[in-house]
Parts: structure tokens; C-alpha cells; sequence
């Protein structure tokens, strides 16, 4: 009877393998787990696609960050990041010099910086959804402008 147990067992074991392999991973069902580094996303098309790599290259560049998500918008840039661990006690710190870096470097864009976990996925699931052209990018600045009300009334 035990026998009879123990292949039933297996036999399950080895359907449910078998059955979870095909399935694609989306970066954003594994954005809090792990570093997705995902591209800077325009909502408009525009040409300044470079200032926009800059932007994320200069966020990148700070120690006590380990990873980034930029979302440029007709009016705001939304710079999304995650703090590494041991650097969670001064998070108010970084998010202020970071602000405050990318105003210096970059006078003429609008920036609204976050380090919620939320708003990163879904900035992260914002830049899917326009890759695989799910969204239009009237759709997109629309969502843009909703997390950008997200993170202003988290403050």
C-alpha cells in the first residue's frame, strides 16, 4: 500500500515539473527578488533617449543603490531605485542627495524619486507593457502620471 503511495507521490511530482517548465518569467514577476536593470523608458518619442541613459547612469552610479528605473514623461521623470540592505537606515539621506544631484546635473527636467518597492514594480511592469505594445504611449503617460500621484501621496 505504501508502495502504491510513494508512485503516486512521484508521479505528481514529476507532472507538476513537467508542466512548469515552457511557462516565460516576466523581469517584472522577479523585480523585488533580484536586479532587473531594466532600460530606461520614454513615454513619448522623443530624441532625447541619451539624456535619459544618462540619467540612469548617473543614479547607477551611487554605492548605496543596486538598482534603477527610469521612466521619462512629457512633463516628469520618475527615477525609481532600490537602497541595499545595510544602507536602509539612511534612506531619507540618499533619496535627498540624489534628488539633489539630479536637479544639479540635469536643471531642466521635473524628477520625482522613489525608493517604494510598489512603484518600482510597477514602473518595471509600465516598461513591459509598452515594449511588448500592450500600451500606446497616450496610455502609458497616462499610467506614468498615476504613479507619479502614487508616490506624491506617500510623501
Amino acid at each position: 500500500m505504501k508502495a502504491v503511495y510513494r508512485l503516486i507521490a512521484w508521479m505528481s511530482l514529476l507532472l507538476l515539473t513537467a508542466c512548469a517548465q515552457n511557462q516565460p518569467v516576466k523581469e517584472s514577476q522577479l523585480a523585488l527578488l533580484k536586479t532587473t536593470n531594466p532600460t530606461p523608458l520614454s513615454t513619448n518619442q522623443t530624441k532625447n533617449h541619451d539624456r535619459i541613459e544618462d540619467i540612469k547612469r548617473d543614479v547607477s552610479s551611487l554605492p548605496e543603490l543596486y538598482d534603477v528605473a527610469v521612466v521619462k514623461g512629457e512633463k516628469d521623470t520618475l527615477v525609481v531605485y532600490k537602497v541595499k540592505h545595510m544602507q536602509r537606515f539612511r534612506m531619507k539621506t540618499i533619496e535627498k542627495d540624489l534628488t539633489k544631484m539630479l536637479e544639479e546635473k540635469h536643471p531642466k527636467e521635473n524628477f520625482i524619486v522613489s525608493s517604494d518597492y510598489k512603484i518600482f514594480l510597477e514602473a518595471v511592469r509600465l516598461n513591459e507593457k509598452l515594449k511588448s505594445g500592450e500600451l500606446s504611449h497616450s496610455k502609458a503617460e497616462k499610467r506614468l502620471k498615476e504613479l507619479v500621484k502614487m508616490t506624491e501621496d506617500m510623501k
